[in-house]
């Protein structure tokens, strides 16, 4: 899911499968979870809240401006509402750039002030993406006014969201080693089926020999949980027509990471969006999630590459060549 924090204002910032199973069960209408599915409580007995600031423009998940003093600024006299609201959003992210980690009034639980350090480059600085701390996740959803979230959950609820970031992660690394040296490498690696691939990436990754200047890095990210992605809409529209074989939930969250991808050409900007949906419980009662993740049809490229990691695995098992391997 996008929602990072970082110590440091960006240098020059830009303008705006299987199932991941967690044992920690997110809020009931945060973008980790459904609104109208109820799902198991987390391992600690503890109710998640029923709201977080997840698909709010009031949300914690920002870049802090560097604590640096600087000269007083004039007041500009009677700003426009819509620019003052512009001016507090972090274009990063779009959300809101400042949330306490003061404990807050009422609150009888010590939560954690540290926040944990994502495996997500950065793609406008050095360093990596940071995840909020429990008590600024707390605060946020204070100041949208969830003044009854437990405070003994805030803690699962940060770790099922850091949990889902870096599986999200991990699926656009594996799209961009496939494609980053260009479609001919990228066919060479999809022809031979999903399966095969996946193996090879985790060959290249145990043996060591990654091109690390091909590695991606994270620009900036989007929520975007009440628009449907288009093939959303297709799954959508075959739910209805045949139910028994494609009905399904829409769904609950949908999500566009911006990432830089370093190609022997140079860099460019390659947008990937993540459908987030929410399946069947385990039998030992643990949430499970499914995240569809793919570059957006922004270019003809990203058409082709979809296209050759669904067709090279269509054409891997339907020639026979899966069979004829393991022979």
């Amino acid at each position: 899911m996008g929602w990072f924090w970082a110590d440091s204002q960006p240098k020059a910032p830009e303008a705006p499968h299987p199932p991941y199973p967690s044992n920690a069960a997110p809020p009931p209408s945060c973008p980790m979870h459904e609104s109208r599915a109820a799902q198991p409580a987390a391992p600690t007995s503890t109710e998640i809240p029923s709201a977080c600031p997840m698909k709010s423009t009031d949300s914690p998940f920002y870049v802090a401006p560097k604590s640096t003093p600087t000269d007083s600024p004039q007041e500009p006299a009677a700003p426009a509402k819509s620019s003052s609201t512009l001016s507090k959003l972090n274009p990063l992210n779009y959300m809101f750039a400042s949330i306490s980690q003061e404990r807050a009034a009422n609150q009888t639980v010590d939560l954690g002030v540290d926040r944990e350090i994502s495996s997500i480059p950065r793609g406008d600085s050095e360093g990596n993406w940071e995840y909020p701390s429990p008590q600024q996740m707390y605060n946020a959803m204070l100041r949208k006014g969830h003044t009854d979230t437990p405070q003994d959950a805030v803690e699962a609820m940060v770790a099922v969201h850091n949990f889902l970031n870096e599986g999200a992660w991990n699926e656009i690394v594996g799209w961009e080693r496939t494609f980053a040296k260009g479609l001919k490498e990228g066919w060479e690696k999809c022809r031979r089926g999903e399966e095969n691939l996946g193996w090879q990436l985790a060959m290249e990754e145990m043996h060591g020999t990654i091109d690390q200047t091909t590695e991606p890095r994270l620009i900036r990210f989007q929520g975007r949980p009440k628009e449907l992605t288009p093939k959303a809409r297709i799954l959508q529209a075959l739910g209805y027509v045949y139910p028994s074989k494609f009905e399904s939930k829409p769904p609950f969250d949908r999500h566009d990471w911006f990432v830089q991808r370093h190609t022997p050409w140079g860099s460019k900007e390659v947008r990937y969006v993540i459908d987030y949906y929410s399946g069947p419980p385990e039998p030992t009662g643990e949430p499970v999630f499914y995240l569809d993740i793919r570059p957006a049809l922004d270019s003809p490229t990203a058409a082709v590459e979809r296209l050759m990691r669904w067709g090279g695995d269509v054409w891997w098992r339907a020639s026979g060549a899966s069979a004829r391997e393991s022979s």
